[in-house]
């Protein structure tokens, strides 16, 4: 039986694993690590997702500040991230066994804020009342 090509906008079983195993890591290499970067200390990280090319050798990490759901704050950590990310790139080298250790592009994660907001919308008595079919 021929394999279907996977569709370009669906990431293959491949990617997501790699992706998840490079979050684990940097989750925990990100939680022992002690950096010099004002930005970065004390900061407690969140790694929402790793989104891998499908050649793997580039990674979207997907990052937000524990505690700090400002635009700025989720901005200045990715910006932080992005400067440590030759060191940050070494560590996960060796943590991670993978013929090659991707190249890391850090990303401020909103999804949070989206989900506050549809949980919001969603505890409106006004949808709720819909929700149950009531008049």
């Amino acid at each position: 039986m021929a394999r279907r090509p996977a569709s370009p906008a669906m990431p293959s079983q491949r990617q997501l694993r790699a992706g998840e195993i490079i979050r684990h890591a940097l989750a925990d290499i990100l939680s022992r690590e002690a950096f010099r970067d004002p930005d970065l200390t004390g900061v407690i990280i969140t790694v929402g997702e790793v989104r891998c090319s499908p050649d793997l050798k580039h990674a979207n990490i997907f990052v937000t500040p524990l505690g700090d759901e400002t635009e700025e704050g989720r901005a200045r950590l990715a910006a932080a991230l992005t400067r440590a990310a030759g060191f940050l790139r070494g560590r996960l080298g060796r943590e991670i066994d993978m013929k090659f250790t991707p190249e890391l592009h850090f990303i401020a994660d909103a999804s949070y804020d989206e989900a506050t907001a549809i949980d919001r919308l969603l505890a409106d008595p006004r949808v709720r009342r819909d929700v149950a079919g009531g008049d």
